[in-house]
């Protein structure tokens, strides 16, 4: 069993970009630092056509890199890419609809659950994982409070995993591991200054090692 087996593992979240091969280039770059679970790909605004040219680009990296390649938006972007899975962003009829399509074929998991209510719905359509907070909200320091609440209650009853998004500061992500959640999704904290992303995933990796607590102990 390696030291990421259990406990909590990192998520990325891709930085807006408007150039592919740049994009690209920190993507990959990022990933040299150590272990990362996955890397969810938001569409942003980027119209569909460039959203795959995007897509096409980031996901053999991800992948080469040992790391599962979730693309938020369009669905068939996600098949035209040979993505693992979907990221869905909706609410639990969303998420219902995106099982029935795409699961076991693909991964399936996301969410809009800004309460207990809503994650249990979203929970009753039996998604590969729940994702509490939004991709871009990272806006301070720290995780969010309400989604750290939400993870530790959601990681103490449910079995399907959780991501919970950390904040802007690489610390933060133990703050979300001491709840409990699976996973830390984490965005600005690597990607604000790109130069330092791999250094920051090889940071985090160290901080989780060594403090992170384990699941079953």
């Amino acid at each position: 069993m390696s030291l990421t087996d259990n406990r909590c593992r990192l998520v990325l979240i891709v930085p807006e970009i408007a150039d592919p091969a740049e994009r690209a280039r920190i993507v990959g770059d990022a990933l040299k630092g150590g272990d990362v679970a996955s890397v969810i790909l938001p569409q942003y605004d980027l119209d569909d056509q460039t959203f795959q040219k995007h897509a096409e680009v980031l996901v053999p990296i991800i992948q080469e890199a040992g790391a599962a390649a979730l693309v938020s938006g369009d669905t068939r972007v996600a098949g035209r890419a040979r993505a693992d899975g979907l990221h869905v962003e909706g609410n639990a009829e969303a998420m219902r609809e995106a099982m029935e399509k795409f699961s076991p074929k693909l991964i399936v998991g996301g969410g809009n659950a800004a309460d207990r209510h809503h994650a249990l719905e979203i929970g009753e359509a039996k998604p590969d994982y729940i994702f509490f907070g939004k991709l871009n909200g990272d806006i301070k320091p720290e995780a969010h409070s309400k989604n750290i609440a939400l993870g530790e209650w959601w990681s103490s009853m449910i079995e399907i995993p959780c991501i919970v998004m950390g904040g802007a500061d690489p610390a933060s992500a133990l703050v979300v591991a001491e709840s409990g959640a699976e996973f830390v999704a984490l965005h600005r904290a690597v990607f604000e200054v790109p130069e330092r992303a791999a250094a920051v995933i090889a940071e985090v990796n160290a901080l989780l090692d060594e403090k992170a607590p384990r699941f079953g102990a």
